[in-house]
């Protein structure tokens, strides 16, 4: 397999991950690394290195870093980026693939709308749940630790595409399972309270 083939994949996948979560911390990443050379990158990337690009994500991922660790507002945030993450998700995938025939930015597209839905679906979910518990902590700890997965993931896609890919594959199983667990779990104690 071409490895040039794997690492866009492995990128695509990654980014598209990472924008699920948080689309301006992303951006910004791909911004600055395409910007000061910090990763050897495609020419693709080069879209990124804009200064209102750089900056209106800087600006973006600073209110979201604030709303992020307030109980309820996260939640108002995450419902608001429902559309705009994944739509994000799916521009940093065509953009990660470079040139293509259309057949494949489509594709692209799709796979990382898909992506970024799915992790934004599980971060709002998260934030749902946290924030019945009646102490602010954890919305701080779910947001210090999301911003540490966007980082990680993000950077790791772009040094080690491979790795990345099979993180996200590894995650979104998880996702998946736990899901479909849930939904079964629910659709039990529905039939138990007839």
């Amino acid at each position: 397999m071409n490895p040039d083939f794997v690492s866009a994949i492995g990128r695509t996948l990654g980014l598209s991950f990472a924008a699920g979560i948080n689309l301006y911390a992303t951006v910004a990443i791909l911004g600055l690394v395409s910007r000061f050379g910090w990763v050897d990158l495609p020419a693709q990337y080069r879209v990124f290195d804009n200064n209102w690009i750089i900056g209106v994500a800087i600006v973006l991922y600073l209110v979201e870093f604030v709303a992020d660790k307030i109980p309820w507002v996260d939640s108002l945030w995450d419902a608001l980026h429902t559309i705009i993450r994944p739509i994000g998700g799916a521009l940093i995938a065509v953009a990660s693939i470079g040139h293509a025939q259309p057949t494949f930015q489509v594709m692209a597209a799709l796979a990382g709308a898909l992506v970024a839905g799915s992790t934004h679906a599980a971060k709002a979910g998260t934030r749902v749940v946290a924030n019945t518990s009646p102490e602010p902590f954890s919305n701080w700890a779910l947001s210090f630790a999301e911003d540490g997965l966007v980082i990680t993931v993000g950077l790791l896609a772009l040094t080690h595409p491979f790795a990345a890919a099979i993180i996200v594959i590894a995650v979104l199983g998880v996702i998946v399972f736990t899901v479909t667990w849930l939904v079964r779990r629910f659709r039990s104690l529905a039939r138990v309270g007839n």
